[in-house]
């Protein structure tokens, strides 16, 4: 079997952009390998044409145009030849594309056609509360319409995917995102700094980092050496027009905040994966994800996870048992879970290590990549 992803992103030091979406699909695509899968990625809006072997995985860089007029439509079907020329000479089965943007409206591809819910921007508007450009509607529409089939990371972004489009839900299946369980060992789950909190993600309003500077307000004020770290890129903020959300927090800290807040921006990811270590607790009150990579992460390193308790959250954590889920507006209460972990360090470990059993059963790559594996060849069959 070939299959193939499509994707503007992907963790490669050729591919200038990078993030959880990257992360799941090259999970994924090398344990698709392991298994005797061949995997193809194309890699579009790059900075040059390239072929690249990578653990077995064959990524084709695209390099991104411009065109007089319409460049939204012609660079489509520049994608279109040059994916369907590689179908037929490498002989791909089937072609896996994300719903963000709708790419593959205006393509006829010469392969099967999945998307995977990774989050359109309807989605994302729905979610957060704010309008979407009809044009982006339109094209997300028509992607997801030429598909012949869908998966989701969670039943909840398929079935809000499924209400904002009109998609017929027997045509979406729930694989979540899984995770190489060996890259992620922590031997010393008792070492970590103490009282100190981690967000990871870009700052952007829909991830709640305006609450998230709130509720460390909260915090400081019971934990006076509490500190906060914050890892992702800036982002400007669509409700103002400002060009930093990190600006925007910075007036919302209190002056004691912000003497224990430290921005580190964006970092290597096996720096990550070392800050998650360190960290007493981590932090995700966002209000649109699919999933949150960063969280089954935390949780797989043993870190006790204070996360949203909207929709795709319940399906990560037990409430009470591998983590904590509040809503991101309840200021107090998300703050009083924090302090409570910060003050029963026998339950922080408990509750990290029933997080790594909850990733272990749930979120393993190796038995996501079978069921990736059931549902392609269920697709293929029906060609």
């Amino acid at each position: 079997m070939h299959i193939a992803f499509l994707t503007s992103e992907y963790p490669h030091p050729k591919v200038p952009h990078a993030a959880g979406i990257a992360t799941s699909i090259k999970n994924l695509a090398v344990t698709l390998v392991n298994k005797g899968v061949r995997i193809t990625v194309f890699v579009y809006h790059q900075n040059e044409d390239a072929i690249i072997d990578d653990d077995g995985v064959t990524i084709h860089l695209i390099a991104k145009k411009k065109y007089s007029l319409f460049t939204w439509y012609f660079y489509r079907k520049h994608l279109q030849h040059y994916i369907n020329r590689v179908v037929v000479t490498e002989n791909i089965h089937l072609l896996e594309a994300p719903d963000w943007t709708g790419i593959t409206a205006f393509m006829h591809l010469k392969a099967p056609l999945v998307i995977r819910f990774h989050g359109s921007d309807a989605y994302f508007c729905k979610l957060d509360k704010r309008p979407q450009k009809f044009k982006n509607f339109v094209f997300e529409k028509l992607a997801l319409l030429k598909a012949k089939a869908y998966i989701a990371p969670t039943t909840f972004a398929g079935q809000e995917t499924a209400k904002i489009f009109g998609l017929h839900r027997k045509k979406i299946k729930t694989i979540h995102y899984g995770l190489q369980l060996d890259h992620f060992n922590n031997e010393t789950p008792n070492v970590y700094d103490d009282k100190t909190l981690l967000y990871i993600g870009t700052l952007i309003r829909k991830k709640g980092v305006l609450e998230l500077a709130e509720i460390f307000n909260k915090v400081i004020e019971v934990e006076p050496h509490a500190k906060l770290k914050l890892i992702g890129g800036d982002a400007p903020d669509v409700k103002t027009g400002t060009s930093s959300t990190y600006a925007l927090m910075q007036n919302v800290f209190s002056d004691k905040a912000k003497l224990n807040v430290e921005y580190l921006g964006k970092i290597p990811y096996s720096e990550v994966k070392h800050q998650i270590k360190q960290a007493h607790v981590c932090i995700f009150p966002s209000f649109a994800e699919t999933l949150g990579m960063v969280t089954i992460e935390s949780m797989a390193l043993q870190k006790p996870v204070v996360n949203t308790s909207i929709g795709w959250a319940q399906e990560l954590i037990d409430d009470g048992v591998n983590g904590y889920l509040v809503h991101p507006s309840d200021i107090d209460t998300y703050s009083q879970k924090i302090v409570h972990l910060f003050n029963d360090k026998a339950l922080s470990l408990k509750m990290g290590q029933q997080a790594r059993l909850k990733v272990e059963s749930t979120f393993d790559i190796n038995s996501i990549a079978d069921k990736n594996i059931e549902y392609y060849q269920s697709i293929i069959s029906k060609k």
